[in-house]
């Protein structure tokens, strides 16, 4: 979000962003109406009201505001990514793709865009073009443990179980507690019918939150496929 010096209508902006960080959408709107009653092309104000918009799940009035800044300033890389996150959240991959790609035309080393885009790939089952993404972002932040975990995931739906491992390792190595990515390891393990391993990971997240359904099942199952293998 974005603040500028105090008048009568950044002072309101300033509020509203309180009031998104808060998580009362709603009164932050308002503050963002009334900010740009005084000044209609005061572009914070746009932006932030997006924000909140998206926020709520409005995607189609906070996409209205992002365009709104954008006709002010066509080089806001920043209001181009946040666009492509409600169109994403739409799933409106083709439009999201655009932003993103637009976004890092201004700010090539954009790591949060080109991570969104890698997403956007795969959701159209485009793994080749996710992993390309993901691992770009890599070259920028080597321990961003986000594209580590989402590159498994494209590599896992691409069937290629050993990469997968190697990246939710990675991503535990940065941040042990990730908890997605022992699951997703654990039933990648399941997978390759390594179900000592599996169990590992699942009774791991088992200690930290017994009752995540997801890892019980796995276990069980991890378990009943080991003893059908043994006999």
């Amino acid at each position: 979000m974005k603040n500028m010096p105090n008048d009568s209508c950044e002072i309101l902006n300033d509020r509203g962003v309180v009031n998104v960080i808060k998580g009362n959408y709603d009164l932050a709107i308002e503050d963002f109406n009334a900010a740009l009653k005084i000044r209609p092309d005061f572009h914070n104000a746009l932006y932030n009201r997006g924000i909140a918009y998206k926020h709520k799940g409005s995607y189609d009035r906070a996409i209205e505001d992002y365009n709104a800044v954008l006709r002010i300033k066509a080089d806001d890389y920043e209001a181009l990514y946040n666009r492509g996150n409600a169109y994403y959240a739409k799933g409106n991959y083709d439009n999201a793709i655009e932003d993103y790609t637009a976004a890092l035309r201004i700010k090539p080393d954009y790591r949060d865009a080109i991570l969104n885009r890698g997403a956007v790939y795969a959701g159209k089952g485009n793994y080749d073009r996710a992993i390309e993404d993901y691992t770009a972002a890599l070259r920028i932040e080597p321990d961003f443990h986000n594209a580590l975990y989402n590159r498994g995931n494209a590599y896992y739906d691409k069937g290629n179980y050993d990469r997968a491992i190697e990246d939710y390792t990675a991503a535990l190595r940065i941040k042990p507690d990730y908890l997605d990515a022992i699951l997703n390891r654990g039933n990648t393990y399941f997978v390759k019918e390594s179900y000592d391993l599996a169990i590992e990971d699942f009774e791991a997240i088992l200690r930290i939150d017994p009752n995540d359904i997801d890892a019980r099942n796995g276990f069980e199952f991890a378990h009943q496929k080991k003893a059908e293998a043994k006999k």
